[in-house]
């Protein structure tokens, strides 16, 4: 397998016309530079970052080369290596239900990685939501104080729903709180029950 910035005509496109960043711009578990083909691959990116089995993933911004001997290899551009506690996959996200080229699982496979086409008509539309909802509060920071509250709140009752654990804050903005802990793993709420709101149940994370 080879990479390549385009030099001629039949070679890979150069990456910084295609990738470029898009909101929300924070990242959790990115490793290098957050650069996307489109919104759509970015938005799943929110995702990625909350899905507990992700350790990390990238972009791939360098074409994957068809490593064939031909006098003028094929390549394709995936959005994302993504690195799983069971398995490392090239996502290959699409508009439309149809997939790469027919030799690109072989190549992935020699890089070491599973290919995963994944049409957008297959992305849980309310996980998708709640994901971009929470990411665009990474970066807020919890109070010692109010994290205890909520702890020793959901302790004595076991659980609570979003609306309570917002009045149970004292020190710092409410929403941005209980979305840092959520974020951070302290805190759990099903993202593909429904969308977030109020009557949301909110439970110490499981261990």
């Amino acid at each position: 397998m080879t990479t390549s910035r385009a030099r001629a005509a039949n070679e890979p496109s150069d990456f910084r016309k295609i990738y470029r960043p898009f909101p929300p711009y924070p990242t959790l578990k990115c490793v290098g530079q957050p650069l996307f083909r489109n919104q759509y691959a970015r938005d799943y990116a929110c995702i990625l970052d909350l899905d507990p089995e992700v350790i990390s993933w990238k972009c791939m911004p360098a074409a994957i080369v068809n490593d064939s001997n031909a006098a003028r290899p094929r390549w394709w551009h995936v959005d994302f290596a993504v690195e799983t506690s069971t398995e490392a996959l090239l996502v290959d996200i699409w508009q439309t239900t149809t997939g790469g080229p027919t030799w690109l699982p072989r190549v992935a496979e020699r890089m070491g990685y599973r290919l995963q086409n994944l049409s957008l008509h297959e992305i849980d539309p309310i996980l998708l939501q709640n994901a971009k909802d929470l990411m665009r509060y990474v970066g807020s920071e919890v109070p010692l104080g109010d994290r205890v509250r909520v702890l020793a709140a959901l302790d004595e009752i076991g659980s609570l729903t979003f609306a309570e654990s917002l009045s149970v804050i004292r020190e710092s903005m409410p929403m941005h709180s209980i979305v840092a802990l959520i974020i951070s793993g302290i805190l759990e709420v099903d993202l593909s029950l429904a969308l977030l709101g109020p009557d949301s149940v909110v439970r110490r994370a499981s261990k």
